[in-house]
């Protein structure tokens, strides 16, 4: 299945997952089942378009990094390192050795026209 979701879990333990492609988005309100994030649910579309097409899609995960309390505490673990999430949506892309070669970072102009070229 090349889109899968993690919720939030050990940090470290992600890049034994063997994705290329990691997605780190708000999670989901219990209430409603959206992303609390609003910059997420802009670009939710978009990812899954990109990362769950029919053809031949580059593999991902996406992360949900927690509530908005949890994303906000200075100790959530994706603020740290390997890491070091500062905004969400993003997009960390690894290498085949698990070693972060590039990163698409917030905002829904450049996600859309960046994440085409970036899933390559």
């Amino acid at each position: 299945m090349p889109l899968r979701e993690v919720q939030f879990t050990d940090a470290a333990s992600l890049r034994s997952e063997g994705e290329r492609f990691f997605v780190f988005f708000s999670s989901r309100l219990p209430e409603s089942n959206s992303l609390w994030c609003p910059d997420c649910r802009a670009v939710e579309d978009l990812i899954r378009k990109t990362f769950g097409s029919e053809q031949d899609p580059p593999s991902a995960v996406i992360v949900y990094v927690g509530q908005r309390s949890e994303w906000k505490a200075p100790d959530n673990v994706f603020r740290q390192d390997p890491w070091k999430v500062t905004t969400i949506p993003t997009i960390i892309k690894l290498d085949e050795a698990g070693k972060e070669v590039a990163r698409l970072v917030d905002g829904l102009n450049l996600i859309s026209k960046e994440l085409p070229s970036f899933a390559q």
